[in-house]
Order: C-alpha cells, then structure tokens, then sequence
C-alpha cells in the first residue's frame, strides 16, 4: 500500500504533528495558518457552518502551503461522508462514533469497492476526472486519514472493538464532550477523565495505532504527548485569534500614561 500523504506518513511514522480547528469560514485564516508551519488544520463542519460548497477555497488555500486539510464531519451518514471527500479532503474526523456498527459504517462510506460503498464520480478528489482512475481508487482508498472520534463514556467502553476495525487510522478524544458524557462537565483531568484517557491510549498502543486529542494550551498540549499522543489538535482558529486581538488591546492600552 503506497502512502503519499505527507500527515499520514509522519503519524505511521509515529512522528508527532500539530494542527488546529477552522471555523471561521475564511480561506485568508487557513492561508495565514499554513504559513505558521502547523502541519494540518480541520475544517469543523460539525459546530460551524461550513458545508462541502463552502469550504473548498479554504482547502486551495491550505494546499497552497502543503498543509494538509482534514474535515470534520457533521455526521456519518453515507452521502455526507460521499459529498465531503469528493472535494479533495486530506482525511475525515467522524464525530460520535459510540459503536462497532457506526464505526464500520463509516469506514465503508470512505472506501471505494471492493472494500466499501464510496460512490465514483469526476470531481476534485479525481483532478475532475482527469486521473487514472483505477490508480486514482487506489490511492485514494490508501492515502485518506480516517479518524474517529472518541467523544463519550460508551466510546470508551467500545474502543478495543472500535479500534481494532482496518482503516481506522486514529483515535481522536474530543476531551469536552467526553467529560459531559461522564458527568464531569469541562474537568479534563478529572480522575474518571484520566482513567478513560488512559483506556484509550492503552488500546491504541496495543493495536498499534496513534492517537489524538484537543489541547487548549501549550502546557496542556506537552502534557498530552507525555502521556502518548502523537495527533495533537491545538485550539481553533476563533480562541487563537481572540487571545491575540486581546493581549495587543491590553498592551496598548497599557500604553497610556494613568
């Protein structure tokens, strides 16, 4: 199996990789991202507005400074994987992902036959048609980064069968969700959150697979490689624009003499 993307190798690699969330719906942002040197961004689909039409300026942009654009999908259902991957994704992040059935469900939406259902079509994942298509099907089927979300107490539960499905590539905790669903509301370092953290990370060793999570902060991002992640989802774009705009205000505000 040949893989050419460039945020899969580092990550079989077991490389460590950093990127962060897109919500604001501005292809100006990715571009000012990938010119950080973050090695990813994700496109949310599932808690901003964007939709397959509206996020392909964003994707060019990011190609523009081979940064690899992953999208996170506001469900798995069969043509809403289709309709995201036909324009050109690098992966997908699957979001509530709480069983072995949803977790083959999606797998197989992602996969051309004879390994899945994805439907063909000439658009951009395809150069619009111009591709070999058997070479294009094969790379496509080998090079998508498939991530599944592990968002709450019944994931956990399920994550050795969840993980050990072929082409489930990572594992990717969504810290907030998961410590709602465990009655700890925003405590990510709560012992039950530590104690699920720690069952995720030790099947992913097991299997073999990498494993990510959200961080919030540059200490919380070093402590979550310390414990084993190698996927590391750094903010998102409105938090990190936010701080920014604050921290210049005070400071040029502490310009003027009192």
């Amino acid at each position: 199996m040949i893989i050419r993307s460039a945020l899969k190798k580092k990550l079989l690699a077991g490389e460590t990789v950093f990127g962060t969330f897109v919500g604001m719906d501005s292809a100006d942002a990715v571009e000012i991202i990938g010119l950080s040197g973050f090695d990813f961004v994700i496109l949310d689909m599932e808690h901003a507005p964007g939709a397959p039409n509206s996020i392909m300026g964003q994707i060019r942009a990011a190609e523009l400074h081979g940064m690899d654009v992953l999208a996170r999908l506001p469900n798995v259902e069969r043509t809403t994987v289709l309709r995201t991957l036909d324009i050109g994704v690098s992966g997908v992040l699957a979001p509530q992902v709480n069983d072995l059935s949803t977790a083959r469900s999606f797998i197989e939406a992602s996969l051309y036959p004879p390994l899945g259902c994805r439907g063909f079509a000439g658009t951009r994942s395809s150069a619009y048609g111009a591709a070999s298509i058997p070479e294009y099907l094969a790379e496509a089927n080998s090079d998508l980064l498939r991530i599944v979300q592990c968002e709450t107490e019944q994931a956990v539960q399920e994550i050795e069968f969840i993980a050990s499905i072929d082409r489930v590539d990572l594992i990717f905790i969504g810290p907030y969700d998961l410590s709602l669903s465990l009655g700890v509301p925003g405590d990510k370092f709560h012992p039950k959150m530590t104690e699920a953290v720690g069952r995720v990370l030790a099947v992913c060793k097991k299997l073999n697979k990498p494993a990510g999570i959200f961080a919030s902060s540059p200490e919380e991002a070093k402590t979550r490689i310390e414990q084993g992640f190698t996927f590391i989802a750094y903010s998102m774009d409105t938090h990190i624009f936010s701080a920014a705009v604050k921290n210049i205000t005070s400071v040029l505000k502490g310009l003027i003499k009192k």
